[in-house]
């Protein structure tokens, strides 16, 4: 696939991000009162935290494409390559899983699906500017240590 193709699809993956998000916040799936589920949301909101200042000042991009700057490898991102989508689909599963139903299901499936999406998108554009991706990736998790 193109550069440009690559890039298309890492915009429609953040906007079925964005989508699963509004949808779970609109329809009141987002948050609980169950405290195993305010557990994971605040896990999952110290995780982004802990991984934004790890990865420093570097901009976000609508379309995914590297930063000017080396391979961050430490924190968060010592286990898990992608722990800003981890923390996002974590958040949302969570509040989802605590208003089960098969809309809360959807949104946060559809959250999930474009994260992969981007994250695929992403780490073709890491493979072609890192040449130590690889060896990074081989021993790291994309998302959950251990399993995926």
């Amino acid at each position: 696939m193109t550069r440009t193709g690559l890039k298309i699809l890492s915009v429609l993956g953040f906007l079925w991000m964005v989508a699963g998000g509004a949808g779970l916040y609109l329809t009141h799936g987002l948050f609980s009162k169950n405290p195993a589920v305010i557990a994971a949301q605040v896990t999952a909101v110290v995780l982004l935290l802990w991984a934004r200042r790890t990865f420093g000042r570097r901009s976000f991009h609508l379309a995914a494409d590297t930063t000017e700057g080396a391979l961050v490898t430490a924190g968060p991102y010592s286990r898990i390559r992608h722990p800003v989508y981890s923390a996002y689909c974590l958040f949302l599963c969570s509040g989802a899983l605590g208003h089960p139903s098969v809309r809360s299901v959807l949104f946060a499936g559809l959250a999930v699906a474009g994260a992969v999406l981007r994250v695929l998108c992403e780490e073709h554009f890491l493979r072609k500017t890192y040449p130590e991706y690889r060896e990074y990736a081989a021993r790291t998790s994309r998302m959950i240590p251990y399993i995926f």
